[in-house]
This record gives structure tokens, sequence and C-alpha cells, in this order.
């Protein structure tokens, strides 16, 4: 009996190179690419660069460099190499041109010279009607000589696809499940655009077919392209991919993410200091369920992906969960890492090279990104050090002699708890009206590392000094 062949998986990532990567569509590519690593498969990059007045050179570079950084690396395609390139569209148009032939010798396809108003009209009369608002058909029956005398007078045409009446096409989608489309509520659409360029209904289905891309990974608001492609790939003789159509993800404000409610760019998140980890993390929960509530690493996330959990209802993106994920991808770094990490930032200028490794672990457990490092980089490097308004309260609060018993303390104190003791003792103080004075003078702030950490960092003398203005200020009237 002879075995039966698999054939590889392999996924894609489509982007149009006309802005900066962000959530949305990130969490797209990343969908794509843990399908693809779950099952062994290849994960392929191709730039959709057909829109010539929009797409431009440097965001094709920020896109390549964003995917890099987020280390969702591809197999093949744009700057990668392969069989099947081209990977950029605007290649591929002479590639493109004989599908149009052999669509039009076949009567599948032909000429359309309606201009925008008058197709608006159209549309117009059948929303009127009641009917959806597809093309009419009004070109779908010129006579050649026609055709040829309207171009003759300059018209330059689309190509529409001949979409056949009275059929239903059914599909499967990895999502959502059984899924199907009237052909008679389609119309007949473009495939080739007046200036000659491709329509993306067409150059999307033809690539991902000439790819050998065998699952296709994208938003729910394609799902309506689908139905389109299938009748184009049929009547091309070219195989189609299986569809997963992804819930939308939603911002704060309940309508679907953009830049305007909560979308960052992944150029934006990298410069704001969030991790590669902590962005995949979060953006893999977004619409998939993990077995898991730990921080995973990018093969534990492929391993843990399975469609089958891809729920059908849109996704939340909170600002609050991404920021969960960094605090725990900030913790998963070793002393090293966290140093490289607050070194590319620059925090750590005004502090001595020998010093940094300590204050990095210090201050470990008290930031979730970068920036957060500068208050307590302000607050163990700088002598006289700033206080806080709730810290200064804090210290007139609890007056001279309590510095005074503090400093009194100090002779004879191994450590903190010593130091903590003996005050407490002298003072009658416990709890936060001990503890909360100490930490004001020795850190300038209410809240922060522990405080027997601050005094070994800081040393007896910078205790000592900080102590002693604590006091000074305390005595101001």
């Amino acid at each position: 009996m002879r075995a039966m062949t698999v054939k590889p998986i392999k996924t894609r990532f489509a982007p149009s190179p006309t802005g900066l990567l962000h959530l949305g569509n990130v969490r797209t590519a990343l969908f794509s690419a843990l399908l693809a690593r779950s099952r062994g498969g290849q994960f392929l990059l191709r730039i959709e660069d057909t829109d010539a007045e929009r797409s431009r050179p440097e965001f094709v570079q920020a896109l390549l460099r964003d995917l890099r950084w987020l280390g969702l690396d591809w197999d093949e395609g744009f700057d990668a190499g392969g069989d099947a390139g081209p990977y950029a569209q605007s290649e591929r148009g002479d590639l493109f041109a004989g599908y149009y032939r052999q669509l039009t010798e076949a009567g599948m396809a032909y000429p359309c010279f309606c201009s925008p108003a008058e197709l608006e009209r159209g549309r117009k009369r059948l929303r009127a009607q009641g009917k959806p608002p597809r093309y009419p058909g009004t070109c779908a029956h010129l006579s050649a000589e026609e055709a040829e005398r309207r171009a003759a007078e300059g018209r330059q045409p689309t190509l529409r696809f001949r979409v056949p009446l009275g059929r239903t096409i059914r599909f499967e989608d990895g999502v959502r499940g059984p899924v199907s489309f009237r052909t008679d509520e389609i119309g007949d659409f473009v495939i080739r655009r007046s200036d000659g360029t491709p329509a993306f209904f067409f150059s999307n289905a033809i690539d991902d077919a000439l790819m050998g891309v065998t699952d296709v990974v994208r938003g729910e608001d394609h799902i309506a392209n689908t139905p389109r492609q299938l009748l184009l790939l049929e009547a091309l003789g070219l195989s189609a991919p299986a569809y997963h159509h992804l819930p939308l993800v939603m911002g704060d404000d309940g309508a679907p993410l953009s830049k305007r409610n909560g979308s960052a760019s992944v150029e934006e998140l990298r410069e704001g200091g969030y991790l590669p980890l902590a962005v995949l993390n979060h953006l893999a929960r977004l619409g998939h369920r993990y077995e898991s509530d730990e921080l995973l690493d990018e093969e534990g996330l492929a391993t843990g992906f399975d469609p089958e959990r891809i729920g059908h209802s849109a996704a939340r993106h909170d600002p609050q969960q991404l920021e969960h994920w960094q605090a725990e991808a900030l913790r998963a770094l070793d002393e090293a890492e966290l140093l490289a990490y607050l070194d590319r930032f620059g925090v750590l200028e005004p502090v001595e090279p020998a010093r940094r490794p300590a204050l990095t672990a210090l201050l470990r457990d008290n930031i979730v990104r970068a920036g957060d490092a500068r208050v307590w980089v302000a607050a163990f490097s700088a002598d006289p050090m700033p206080l806080e308004d709730a810290a200064r309260e804090e210290v007139r609060s609890a007056g001279a002699e309590f510095f005074r018993a503090a400093l009194a303390a100090l002779d004879t104190a191994e450590d903190f708890p010593s130091l903590a003791k003996a005050v407490g003792q002298a003072t009658e103080r416990k709890g936060r009206k001990l503890f909360m004075p100490l930490r004001a003078a020795l850190s300038g702030q209410t809240h922060g590392p522990e405080l027997p950490r601050i005094w070994d960092y800081l040393g007896r003398a910078r205790v000592d000094a900080r102590l002693r203005k604590a006091m000074e200020l305390a005595e101001q009237p």
C-alpha cells in the first residue's frame, strides 16, 4: 500500500507598503507565521506594491525591520529568495498579462468603459430597488467593434471578470466553518484597473496559487473577496488555498482597531521600550486562546497555536494587557539582557559603568519599560537626590527628631533591618509610620525597591548623607 503524501503547509503575509506596520496587520502576520510553524511548514513574505501612488520604498524597509525585530522571520519571499519570485507584485506585470489574455480569449473577461460617475449612478439605482450595489453588466455584451471604437476615442477601459450566474460558491473556512455565497449577488468585478495595474482580487489570488500558498490567514473583512478569488482560480485552472478569516480586533471604543483608537505602529512600540516577546504574547492571544497563561517564547507560541482555538467574535485590544506582557517579558530577561536593554535606550548614562549591573538588578522589579528607569537612575545616582512631592511631605511629617534618631542608630546598624529596628525603638514608630519616612529619605519616592536592597546599593556613607539631608529638610519651617 503506497503511503499518502501530505502537501507541506505554506502560509504568507502580503502587506501593501503604504504605511507603517500596525498592531492589526502584525497580528495577521503573526497568526500566519504561527500556523506555518505549528505544523512544520513555511512562511512566505510577499510585497503587494501595485499601488504606485501610495507605495514607498521606505515603508518596505520599515516593514522588513519591524518583522525581523519581532522575530517573524520568513522562509521565502522578498529579501529572502525562493523559486517563485519576484516577490514584489510591481515586478510581476508580464506574468499577470498572460492570465488577462487567457481569460479574455476564453470569454471570461471583458473591457469595461464605464466612468466612475456612471458606476455610481448604477449603484444608486440598485440601492433604490433594494438590491445589492453590484455592477449591472453595462459593458458585458459590447461587440468587439464597439469596444475598439471606444478605445480609439482614448477611453482607457478596466478589465472585468465575467461572474457566472446561478451558482453558489461554497468553501470551508478554517475559523468560521462552512461559508457560501450566491454568484448572482457578486457582479462582474474589475481584475485590471484602467491604468493597467492589477486589482487586489486578481493579483492576490494569482500569486497565492503560483507561490504554492496552501493556507491564507487574513481578517474577516476579506471574506467577501474569497468567492471572487475562488472563481478566478477555477477559471484559470489554478489551485486555491484554504482560507482562515480572523475576527477583527476592536479598540477601546468598540470600533475596528486603528491608529485613532490605539493601534500603535511597531516602530512606536519599539521606540517606546516594548520588548518583541511582549508584543507577540499580547497579539497571539487576541482572538486565540492558549492553554497556558504564562509568558511563552517563540517556540511555545508556535507549539500552542491551534486554529480551532480562534474565536468567532471580535477581539479587544486592551493596552493594559500589553503592559502586563511587557512586565512579564522584562522579568524574563537575565541580568545581561536587561542591562543591554536599558543601555540601548541610554537611561543608564548618568551611572558609572561599574555600578550599572547593580543598579539594574535593584530596579528590575520596579520598571515595565526602559523609560521607567529614569526616575530611579535619578533617585539612586544624583546627589542631592530629587524628592517627589509625596516623599517631601513624608519627610516633613516625620520631623527632624525622627532623622536624628536614624542617624544615631546608623552608627551601630549592620544592615537595614537593624537600622529600622533601632529607629522604631527610639521613636516608638512601626509599620508605615516607620518605613515610609525612611523610604522617602533614601529614595526620594514613596514606592520602589525593597529598602534592604536600597541600603546595599547606596552604602553606609550615602545612607548617612541622605538621612542628614532629610533631617535638614524636616527642620525647615
